[in-house]
């Protein structure tokens, strides 16, 4: 049974009675008639009740908690502390106030609440990011002023379906290269979820793949993962609500999803991309440095060969093709940074 089912039937009861009161009331003026009038209003009453409860009882107390859900906790706790100080102001200037002469003495107090009350909340939230970074830094100090690592362990980071079932996110951060709280909202757990119960092998392999990473992650006892029930109402997909939660929270997003990244950097959300950071850092080679590589597989112009380091990065070997299946020194000759990543030209040091 519903809350809105609830409420319908307690005003229907109430307004009933109270149509019944009104009804009996306005039957004095005419006896002959006091029974229809009270039936009637009666009537009208208990269907006003029924039908009207929720919009003042049920509907706004929904629409306050989604609008709660939806502002971040810096924000809220921001907005608290600028009503306490807004209110703590309007109380300190409200017996001077009271000392003028009337009517001022008794509006203006009431007036200063509203005012220092609004004013305080609106500054707290403007702000809402120097007083973070300012609590950060007090909680940031040892006893001895020196600084410690934990300014940064308050800092939310939200996580992408991609970057779920990709699985390096797990290795990453228990290097503890990602300080702070990882956040993943429910609906990025519900298409993860959804990405499991595909009828499709690889994705089904995929979604499973990314909830055994997520396993990973909050068994970690130096990760902090947060699973969260923060929405954006009207929105339907998954890539735009991370993007207005990043705004909103002043959050960054972590993924490998090349569309959102270009699409949440338009809207200057902070991307933190984990192609790019293993790109970043792949071993750095200059032409003429020697390296071995094991050439496994041919390239696709004529004689070439195909090899790979350690981090993955394909090195070109021009006349590899006759080396397939064997480690042999190469000369680098050219480095070459795509979109795709990092490719290396080399020819056999033999030659």
């Amino acid at each position: 049974m519903s809350a809105d089912f609830i409420f319908r039937l307690i005003g229907m009861v109430v307004f009933s009675i109270v149509g019944a009161y009104l009804g009996n009331w306005l039957g004095r003026f005419n006896t002959n008639l006091q029974l229809v009038y009270t039936l009637s209003i009666s009537l009208v009453g208990a269907l006003f009740g029924l039908v009207l409860t929720p919009y003042f009882t049920t509907r706004p107390i929904r629409g306050l908690r989604a609008l709660l859900g939806r502002l971040s906790a810096e924000s809220l706790f921001s907005g608290l502390i600028g009503l306490v100080v807004g209110l703590l102001t309007a109380a300190l200037l409200s017996f001077p106030l009271s000392l003028l002469p009337s009517p001022f003495g008794k509006i203006l107090p009431f007036i200063g609440v509203l005012l220092f009350g609004y004013f305080g909340v609106a500054i707290f939230i403007m702000r809402q990011t120097d007083i973070s970074n300012l609590l950060g830094g007090f909680s940031a100090r040892r006893e001895d002023g020196s600084s410690s690592g934990w300014g940064q362990s308050n800092r939310t980071i939200l996580l992408d379906t991609s970057v779920i079932i990709d699985g390096r996110v797990a290795d990453i951060a228990k290097t503890g290269f990602l300080p702070g709280t990882l956040l993943i909202p429910r609906f990025v757990l519900n298409e993860l979820q959804y990405i499991a119960d595909s009828p499709d092998g690889l994705r089904r392999a995929r979604g499973r793949r990314g909830m055994e990473v997520l396993a990973e992650l909050q068994k970690a006892p130096s990760v902090v993962v947060r699973i969260s029930d923060i929405d954006v109402d009207g929105v339907r997909e998954v890539d735009d609500k991370l993007v207005i939660l990043a705004r909103q929270m002043k959050c960054p997003i972590l993924t490998n999803d090349y569309n959102l990244n270009r699409i949440a950097e338009l809207q200057g959300v902070i991307i933190l991309n984990i192609n790019e950071l293993a790109n970043a850092v792949k071993s750095v080679v200059l032409p003429g440095e020697l390296m071995e590589v094991n050439v496994i597989q041919e390239g696709k112009e004529v004689n070439q060969g195909v090899g790979y380091m350690e981090d993955g990065t394909m090195v070109v070997v021009e006349n590899g093709n006759k080396y397939l299946g064997k480690v042999i020194p190469v000369t680098v000759t050219k480095v070459l940074q795509t979109a795709a990543g990092r490719m290396i030209f080399a020819k056999p040091d033999k030659e």
